[in-house]
């Protein structure tokens, strides 16, 4: 009978059991079978089993909310005969990690005791999912006894949602002795977010205790503020580094510019061996490597990689094929790209955007059809491909065919047009991505400013930097540099100047909108001043400052100072002098009549002088009455733009002036027998935000008949105030 009885409660048990049942079959009391046992041990086993088993539900559902099972956590979690306070806090953060906010809310207000790490949890579930701030500050005000970990959220989510000044005020109230290093890491992470170098410093200098996130989140700090040398005094002192450590500084040096410095740091930390190289130290190197066109030592990290096994590394592979596409060598970016046996839509990407780098436009767009999914890159990397070849009509039709077009979108279009010289249309375009309702952003608005400061439209650049101001984005630095260029190609040099005093810290393309911008306005003093000024503060001039630099001497006279710059380049800052500097000197040399100068300048280039090298010897020719000169100038720029007229023009007046009437007329017969005309030229208005082109003898505008009447209208009016003044006043003989 016995027997009989025990099989049967054998097979009351289900058959097939899974971890969660398991453990809810151990919190049932098993029937007694046998003869009457000793409660005292069976209640010492029986509450043994029981906080087994509690522990064992409690660490499945941490691993199942982890894993994003919520259903399992769920069902063991409703199963439980007996839950404690950690059982609860497990399922509120299972929904939390999972976010669940709302249901995590509600198992909190259901739970029967709660304890610190219970608030802790919900507090940090409002902060984790979309920084639900408000009800995070009123649940930690609710806390019986906040710790360490309850004041280190809450800073941490009054530093993500900004507001700084309450992550100040709270860690001010907090207990000295819990500040470190967890609280001062979240309070020094806040400042540097917003650019508070200084009251970082003095948070880290005040902490007793630092750890390896306090040093590497100053050094950090220190490298995005270009203080390159106080980052790496204070990564030389650091007791332990670790790898974030390491690619910090790393990166700092390679974002100045200082390829070799952050090279021999990557080559240190690999001498140390202490720690690991990781995929984000590779992808700064690789990033670098392929910034600075240093090829060898890319194909030597490549081959790293390889040797340290990352090589089906996604993230990896990606940063490999931007590298191999910046250097040109596509093939070998598809060969990456072919051997990686996963890839996302930025391995896609990068390989597209490497074939419309390197001018294979037609390959590019092959692969972007074989996309298995596009996103926005895919399709504005194709926009601004087409773009770049002059198919404005193809990118159009790209950009009508995707299926949301966004900011960054829009902005290619805009871009677009600006770079092909279709200004107009750049501006129409600007005008409809206002009215679509799409918020510009910083790179819209730089390129539709530079549209208007090509045409020289200062009214639509005025309203421009209106829509800034409303926006509030006028401290952006793009914006802020193409007001200034904008402003001063439109003439406005006081607006110009008012705009560069207001920018905080300028860089080096602020101070070449400003040079360049006194120069081409005649204020070759104030250019040069300002030049000045940019050395004092220690920036690195590059090509275009010097450009405007010459170009100031020109305007001024200053041959001496002109020569002195110019050598200046290649001796102080390594910078090879571009067709266009010996354009500028031989335009300065020119002016000053140092004509045999200018030719000897020109004959020492170490490359063929392009057009406006000998288009500058011309001018002074012309000036200076030199025909010899004119006539060797003229025969280049005959070889170099056949179709222009210019030279003929210049070198036939050179002759007419000179009394070499003869040589004249046939340069103009030469001209002429080539079919050669020269450019009309033109003038525009803007009318209703349209933009009206006006070319000398064309007859083609809508208006004209109705222009043309106002036109005689007015002249017939002021010839007759002409001799109504001539009447006023009498002659003298």
């Amino acid at each position: 009978m016995l027997a009989k009885r025990t099989t049967l409660l054998v097979y009351k048990y289900p058959f097939r059991l899974n971890f969660s049942d398991l453990a809810l079959n151990h919190l049932t009391p098993s029937p007694q079978i046998f003869s009457k046992p000793n409660l005292k041990t069976h209640d010492s086993a029986k509450s043994h089993r029981t906080s087994k088993s509690l522990v064992f539900c409690n660490s499945q559902i941490t691993k199942n909310g982890r894993d994003g099972n919520i259903k399992e956590a769920e069902s063991i979690f409703g199963r439980m005969p007996c839950k404690n306070v950690i059982s609860w806090t497990a399922m509120l953060t299972a929904y939390a990690e999972n976010g669940e906010t709302v249901k995590s809310r509600k198992v909190f207000d259901e739970m029967p005791e709660r304890n610190t790490a219970s608030y802790n949890a919900m507090i940090t579930a409002y902060i984790r999912n979309g920084v639900m701030i408000d009800e995070a500050s009123e649940l930690f005000a609710q806390m019986p006894k906040p710790n360490s970990v309850s004041y280190a959220v809450m800073i941490t989510g009054f530093v993500r949602a900004g507001m700084l000044d309450k992550a100040e005020k709270l860690y001010g109230e907090m207990p000295v002795i819990w500040r470190d290093s967890v609280c001062s890491n979240a309070l020094i992470s806040g400042y540097l977010k917003m650019g508070k170098l200084e009251e970082a410093v003095q948070i880290f200098e005040g902490m007793t205790e630092r750890n390896v996130v306090s040093w590497s989140s100053m050094v950090d700090g220190y490298c995005k503020k270009g203080r390159i040398v106080d980052a790496r005094e204070l990564f030389n002192k650091m007791p332990e580094r670790n790898v974030v450590s390491w690619t910090t500084m790393i990166n700092g040096y390679m974002k100045m510019g200082r390829f070799k410095d952050g090279l021999e740091i990557f080559l240190n930390m690999r001498r140390e061996g202490v720690v690991e190289v990781n995929c984000t130290t590779l992808t700064t190197m690789f990033e670098a490597c392929g910034s600075f066109g240093r090829y060898g030592e890319g194909v030597q990290m490549h081959k790293l990689v390889l040797c340290f096994g990352f090589e089906f590394d996604v993230f990896l592979g990606n940063s490999i094929i931007t590298m191999y596409c910046r250097f040109g060598c596509i093939d070998e970016a598809c060969k990456v790209f072919h051997m990686m046996s996963k890839k996302d839509v930025v391995s896609w990407n990068s390989l597209i955007a490497g074939y419309a780098q390197n001018d294979e436009i037609e390959s590019a767009y092959k692969l972007f059809e074989k996309m298995p999914r596009k996103d926005v890159v895919s399709w504005t990397t194709m926009i601004s491909g087409f773009f770049s070849k002059g198919m404005t009509e193809k990118s159009i039709q790209l950009f009508e065919m995707m299926p949301k077009q966004d900011d960054v979108a829009w902005t290619a279009v805009i871009s677009g047009f600006v770079d092909n010289a279709e200004y107009e249309e750049a501006i129409h375009w600007f005008i409809q991505m206002l009215q679509k309702s799409i918020r510009p952003n910083a790179h819209t608005l730089s390129s539709v400013l530079s549209a208007s400061a090509s045409l020289a439209i200062l009214n639509q650049g005025l309203q421009i930097h209106a829509y800034v101001s409303k926006v509030d984005m006028e401290a952006d630095l793009s914006i802020q540099n193409s007001l200034v260029s904008m402003y001063s190609k439109c003439g406005d040099l006081a607006n110009a100047y008012c705009i560069f005093t207001k920018i905080s810290t300028p860089n080096t393309i602020s101070f070449n909108s400003m040079i360049t911008g006194f120069a081409q306005n005649g204020f070759g003093e104030e250019a040069l001043s300002l030049f000045k000024k940019m050395q004092n503060e220690d920036r690195e001039p590059n090509q275009i400052t010097f450009l405007g630099v010459l170009s100031a001497c020109t305007h001024v006279g200053l041959v001496g100072d002109g020569w002195t710059y110019f050598k200046s380049m290649r001796s102080l800052y390594k910078i090879e002098p571009e067709p266009d500097h010996y354009a500028c000197m031989v335009d300065l040399l020119g002016r000053a009549g140092l004509l045999d100068e200018a030719i000897d300048l020109i004959h020492s280039m170490p490359f063929k002088p392009h057009p406006g090298v000998w288009g500058a010897l011309l001018s002074a020719s012309m000036t200076h009455l030199r025909p010899d000169l004119a006539k060797l100038a003229a025969q280049h720029l005959f070889e170099l733009e056949p179709n222009n007229a210019t030279p003929y023009v210049v070198l036939s007046n050179i002759y007419s002036v000179s009394g070499n009437k003869d040589d004249g007329e046939l340069v103009r017969r030469t001209k002429k027998s080539k079919g050669i005309k020269k450019n009309p030229g033109c003038s525009w208005i803007i009318v209703k935000d349209k933009v009206h082109l006006f070319l000398a003898g064309d007859q083609s505008h809508m208006d004209f008949k109705e222009i043309k009447v106002t036109l005689w209208a007015i002249a017939t009016e002021m010839r007759q105030l002409i001799v109504m003044d001539n009447d006023c006043f009498p002659c003298f003989d």
